[in-house]
């Protein structure tokens, strides 16, 4: 679970249904993340709804604070449920390439390190295989 979660209504009442369904779907993104990142993230959710004269209009609005970067991401949809829902792909999406920017660099360091043994068992500099 995220350490730092707010979840906010605009010009609507978030119950305790609709903020225990956004606390289950985006409360477990942390998963997703590096684990640099998961102390200092923190996820800001508004949750708004317009009522026109023909139909209501809920709009989802999460911004989710990261060391490197911010990601926003806006969703609008008939329900407030299926607006988190779409939300929460959304994110998922967003955070596995915040990961592959801002990983651990594990991956780098195996193909150097690999590269350094080559080079001091033959003396010689070896091309890298990718």
């Amino acid at each position: 679970m995220l350490q730092k979660f707010e979840i906010q209504g605009v010009h609507t009442t978030v119950d305790d249904k609709l903020r225990a369904y956004v606390n289950k779907k985006l409360g477990g993104l942390d998963k997703y993340m590096p684990k640099a990142a998961k102390d200092s993230a923190h996820l800001k959710v508004h949750l708004k709804e317009a009522k026109k004269k023909n139909n209501a209009h809920c709009t989802c609005e999460a911004t989710l604070h990261m060391p490197h970067q911010d990601i926003v991401i806006k969703e609008s949809a008939l329900n407030m449920y299926a607006a988190v829902d779409i939300m929460e792909t959304k994110l998922k999406q967003h955070l596995q390439k915040y990961k592959e920017l801002h990983g651990s660099g594990k991956g780098r360091r195996h193909l150097f390190a690999r590269f350094n043994r080559k080079k001091i068992i033959d003396n010689t500099v070896p091309e890298l295989d990718v």
